[in-house]
């Protein structure tokens, strides 16, 4: 009875329910941190054990289905779940101790769609230049640094306003981690396995703290990864994803930002494989790590649904894009009046960045890509009209279907009244010949006119290992542009 509760058992209960308190706020203050690093590599956090505060592994199944639950429940809205589309900008810095720590040197869009759990990757090069207030045109890494000097932590959302801005869409939330969190995070999960595409080898690997060394050859090392598949620690993939000097075809800012992207499936990978059954010291490690190298605006309860939202996604459900200076790439070099690197929109305006990103889930009907991915047909597209973008805007439309785009450009002469397609396999790839025919409403062509090898002769003089395209498509004034999109084709 309540009588005979003495002084000394309130006390131990007074005891018990601080204790039951301060743990509830640690796994509270955990599940904040490590739900934003998870929206960074994008993994579900699936953990059934947390640490408690006398270093004991406690079940966590029932506290974190009461906040999956109230998630359900809230009558709060994550930003842009009422148009089924939650955007988040993914931001890695350098930070302390690094040369340009405050630069951005990794800037990724992701998008998910609450309803289906897709989720779209877009990398942004850090030389993209965009308008940003107050300081004119600018590299758009250039944006956290500004904002981070005028008030501390003020980068992350500045970056994404400026992003929201040039793309037409809204960016409500941000998650930024700096280099030494990276590492640290791979190196807790006892490293992660990536599949080399390509062998890297880059002879200019930056040194940290050797960037003003005099012997200037002491400022780099030499860095080798061969191809296949590679374990790596957290210092190997952050030198893996961070480097820019690599020889061949992993030498460019745009394949950087595709191994970027690689790390962050390859630590959702081994996460999952892990199912989280961390060691109470390991999460108490991470935990620190994430304190104090990541920084989110995202509050708890929001990042609790944006988790149940995202736990059963699957790697064919993420779609990866890097905007780049390509053939077929939406971007041009460009060297400014004061001789500095940067790359502009191909079309001088971001029209075409704007429609990728706003269509990059529209999919193309599952059997004619099938049908299309079979036959792997490699496409040229020239664009005969004067309408700006549309051959960009077909471009991304056409990759949905499975078409390898290896040239987009302007057509000789932009007057033409008819779409036209010139089959160069004569035959040979006829479902996605038709597919191409049903999709654009074009004409076909076997083969090339006298005139149209003549142009092509004179193009592509002295270039050296050229690609055979499979069709050449001629766009033309017939084709609607507002009727282009992939998702018009009915299946």
């Amino acid at each position: 009875m309540v009588h005979d509760i003495d002084l000394l058992d309130l006390e131990k209960q007074s005891i018990t329910s601080s204790r039951q308190r301060r743990g509830s706020r640690k796994m509270l203050k955990f599940l904040t941190y490590i739900t934003a690093i998870s929206i960074i590599v994008l993994f579900v956090f699936t953990s059934r054990v947390l640490m408690s505060e006398d270093n004991s592994i406690v079940s966590t199944f029932s506290f974190l289905s009461q906040f999956k639950h109230l998630a359900r429940t809230s009558d709060n809205m994550l930003k842009g779940e009422e148009n089924d589309r939650i955007n988040v900008l993914l931001l890695g810095v350098g930070g302390e101790g690094h040369e340009g720590g405050l630069l951005t040197d990794t800037i990724i869009f992701a998008s998910i769609v609450p309803s289906t759990g897709d989720v779209a990757l877009l990398s942004i090069p850090r030389d993209l230049t965009i308008p940003i207030e107050g300081y004119g045109w600018r590299k758009v890494n250039n944006i956290n640094a500004f904002a981070e000097v005028e008030k501390k932590g003020s980068g992350g959302l500045a970056t994404s306003q400026a992003l929201s801005r040039v793309i037409d869409l809204p960016i409500d939330y941000y998650v930024r981690v700096d280099f030494a969190g990276f590492a640290e995070i791979i190196d807790e999960l006892g490293g992660v396995e990536v599949e080399v595409e390509n062998t890297l080898e880059d002879f200019q690997y930056p040194v940290s703290g050797r960037e003003e060394a005099e012997d200037y050859d002491s400022r780099f090392e030499h860095l080798y990864i061969a191809k296949g598949r590679q374990k790596m620690d957290g210092d190997l993939a952050l030198k893996y994803a961070r480097s820019r000097h690599a020889q061949g075809a992993e030498g460019s800012d745009f394949a950087r930002s595709r191994r970027q992207q690689k790390i962050l499936e390859a630590i959702k990978e081994k996460v999952t494989n892990l199912r989280i059954l961390f060691k109470p010291s390991m999460i108490s490690r991470i935990f620190n790590s994430l304190e104090e190298h990541v920084s989110t605006n995202l509050k708890v309860w929001e990042m609790v649904k944006l988790w149940d939202m995202t736990k059963g996604i699957e790697r064919d459900q993420i779609t990866n894009k890097v905007l780049d200076n390509s053939e077929s790439g939406l971007l041009v070099d460009f060297i400014t009046a004061e001789g500095a690197y940067v790359l502009q929109p191909r079309s001088g305006d971001f029209d075409e960045i704007q429609y990728l990103a706003k269509n990059i889930f529209s999919n193309a009907p599952p059997k004619q890509k099938l049908a299309v991915i079979k036959e792997y047909p490699k496409l040229e597209i020239q664009n005969g009209t004067w309408v700006n973008g549309l051959g960009s805007r077909v471009a991304t439309d056409l990759e949905k279907y499975g078409f390898e785009i290896i040239n987009l450009g302007n057509a000789s002469k932009q007057n033409y009244e008819y779409s036209i397609i010139f089959d160069l396999s004569y035959g040979e790839k006829m479902e996605s010949l038709m597919i191409l025919k049903e999709k654009i409403g074009a004409r076909i062509n076997y083969g090339l006119p006298d005139w149209l090898i003549a142009e092509l002769e004179e193009k592509n003089a002295g270039q050296k290992n050229l690609v055979q395209p499979d069709f050449i498509l001629i766009l033309g004034q017939d084709l609607d542009k507002t009727k282009s999109g992939a998702e018009n084709v009915e299946e």
